[in-house]
């Protein structure tokens, strides 16, 4: 497809963000560990950009060792100390604690026998909800059902969950289909 409409985040300047928005976001996704995988770096990008994630995200996967959740809930303070070193990722203390402790929180619902799928799709009822927004001036930054979801997480003990990030994660994940109408990909993610 030559030059297709896009939504206008997905600069055509950053191939990165183009090939996510192209072929990653807002797609269902309904695998436990690839959702807390997402979590995880979507709590990373708080009060970043995107891109600086999506750089980085080979790096995330190598030290967060393939966001298997049994061993990133394992890291102790040696861990974090050499995380807080790797320049692969983003080397914040607190987002690095927050993807041990949410690593923990997963196993905690999956140890119980709770579908970590289940639990979050079941804020839009296991659907996607189709947006229609012309530009993405409409687009919210929040809604009521993230603010419902990340009250829940929290509630689980999972961090950096508000409900900005959580309504991210649903636009990332096919929860919500945010691509603007004029965009190809909204026919594509109905």
């Amino acid at each position: 497809m030559s030059n297709p409409i896009r939504c206008s985040w997905a600069s055509e300047k950053e191939p990165l963000l183009v090939a996510y928005h192209d072929e990653e976001w807002g797609v269902p996704e309904r695998d436990d560990e690839k959702l807390l995988a997402k979590l995880i770096l979507d709590g990373a990008q708080a009060g970043l950009s995107w891109v600086t994630i999506l750089r980085k995200r080979e790096g995330y996967l190598k030290a967060f060792r393939g966001f298997d959740p049994e061993k990133v809930a394992r890291f102790g303070t040696r861990d974090i100390e050499r995380l807080m070193k790797n320049e692969g990722i983003i080397r914040n203390r607190m987002k690095i604690e927050s993807a041990i402790g949410n690593a923990r929180a997963y196993l905690k619902m999956r140890d119980a026998g709770e579908s970590f799928n289940e639990f979050i799709w079941q804020f839009t009822d296991g659907r996607t909800i189709q947006n229609r927004f012309k530009t993405s001036k409409y687009i919210p930054a929040s809604t009521k059902k993230s603010e419902a979801m990340s009250k829940a997480l929290r509630s689980r003990e999972f961090s950096f969950v508000g409900p900005t990030i959580v309504y991210a994660i649903m636009q990332a994940i096919g929860m919500v289909n945010d691509h603007t109408t004029d965009c190809f990909r909204h026919k594509e993610c109905l």
